[in-house]
């Protein structure tokens, strides 16, 4: 049986990506002719059809997406394969990539680059800042390697490192009339006072969650789309927020009237290192959550 080449699978990918002929040969720096006899061959190779074509417009077939999938999957592991070649085998050396949330990556980042350049100097890490689930299905299909998350959850096919727990602090206007932060109590917040980001971003759920908001009249129908917009509407004192410790003493809170109280030791998220199950990585990955523990407790 005549195997696909990894030329194949490379532009089988860009034209998933793309869904059109000529920028996938764009992106591969070829001709379209040449491109598309490259996926003709494939089809011929597999004994299937991956691509409805039509004069106007180029369609995946769903066994063609599966297969794109799996040929990330493949791509990765013969980077792999290379890496190891030029690293003798040395860990957390050459190209990988992480998925990590907004309300993560602005607060640890700025501590673990500086770390992982000195002590891992040939690691080129590249990064993707998205919400968890985009993250989650790129680390599936193998556009990522690695995914940094906050806890819980649900993750399928995905072995998960906890790190460490990131507390929950009441956010607010340091002089609020909304309510009075030494004598906080949840139930007497009056509607719709406490603002969240919007819907997709697991803050929202674990502060949901974590804080303890049952009472959903006092959660403002209006969402912020970012940390930075939920931070400049609470040092309005439009309304009140829950953040977490790690973003404490960052740069977002400089230069506002937002400040913060601890609440409760039980209202934390957890922060985590995720890969794909049975990933011949995982014990370079291990080091890596090791790294980001140590800094974390060291932060603390």
């Amino acid at each position: 049986m005549k195997l696909p080449t990894i030329k194949q699978l490379q532009y089988f990918i860009a034209l998933e990506k793309h869904q059109h002929f000529g920028n996938a040969a764009k992106q591969c720096f070829v001709s379209q002719s040449a491109f598309s006899t490259a996926i003709k061959e494939l089809e011929l190779h597999l004994g299937i059809q991956l691509v409805d074509r039509t004069n106007k417009s180029v369609t995946i077939t769903q066994t063609g997406r599966d297969i794109a999938t799996q040929a990330r999957l493949c791509i990765k592991e013969m980077e792999y394969l290379t890496e190891i070649a030029h690293s003798h085998q040395q860990p957390l050396t050459g190209k990988l990539s992480l998925g990590i949330i907004p309300t993560i990556a602005p607060f640890l980042l700025p501590e673990l680059l500086p770390a992982l350049r000195l002590k891992y100097p040939n690691l080129r890490l590249y990064l993707r800042e998205e919400t968890t689930q985009a993250i989650h299905q790129y680390l599936l299909s193998g556009e990522l390697d690695l995914i940094l998350i906050a806890l819980p959850y649900t993750l399928s096919n995905v072995e998960v490192m906890p790190l460490f727990k990131d507390n929950f602090l009441l956010a607010c206007n340091k002089n609020t009339k909304l309510l009075q932060p030494q004598q906080y109590d949840i139930n007497t917040l009056s509607a719709e006072s406490i603002l969240l980001l919007e819907d997709g971003h697991c803050l929202r759920d674990h502060a949901l969650s974590a804080c303890k908001i049952k009472n959903q009249e006092a959660v403002s129908r209006f969402s912020a789309s970012s940390l930075l917009t939920l931070i400049g509407m609470v040092d309005s004192d439009i309304g009140i927020t829950y953040l977490t410790a790690m973003s404490q003493h960052s740069t977002l809170l400089k230069n506002t009237n937002v400040t913060t109280y601890p609440l409760n030791s039980d209202s934390f998220r957890e922060i985590g290192l995720g890969w794909r199950k049975g990933s011949a990585r995982a014990d370079e990955f291990r080091l890596l959550g090791q790294l980001i523990r140590h800094l974390s407790y060291n932060e603390g």
